[in-house]
């Protein structure tokens, strides 16, 4: 039997379900990319939020991901993307959405600079009362 990680919520069984659903590539590729998240916030909580898993940090959303039939999808939202336009310049990008392919996923260090980036900006609007970004 797996031991239990105390940082897992009551909803990552449903994200496990989520997960279980995508090929054995893709879910390997979102496996690393949920670590590499889990790694940099490990406080976050995790749920399904509009049909794909998101981690929450102070009931905010933080990032998402999914899996798709020819590509998987991080959502770290505009801000981070704006940031880090120049190292995402190998991906496909749109507002708030970077895909990548399971045979050239994103390097883990640029997921934990995003992950900041979305954690720097999410604590910048809440002291300034500010709209997203």
């Amino acid at each position: 039997m797996a031991s239990q990680n105390p940082n897992r919520t009551t909803a990552a069984p449903e994200v496990d379900r989520y997960l279980a659903t995508l090929s054995m590539e893709s879910r390997a590729a979102l496996e690393t990319l949920r670590q590499t998240i889990r790694s940099v916030v490990p406080e976050a909580t995790e749920t399904i939020s509009y049909g794909v898993p998101t981690f929450k940090l102070n009931n905010r959303m933080l990032v998402s991901y999914a899996g798709f039939k020819n590509h998987c999808s991080f959502f770290p939202g505009a801000g981070p993307i704006n940031v880090h336009h120049n190292d995402l310049k190998e991906f496909g990008t749109s507002k708030g959405t970077v895909r990548f392919t399971t045979d050239r996923p994103l390097p883990p260090a640029l997921i934990r600079k995003m992950v900041q980036t979305r954690i720097r900006l999410n604590a910048e609007r809440v002291n300034a009362g500010g709209k997203r970004s």
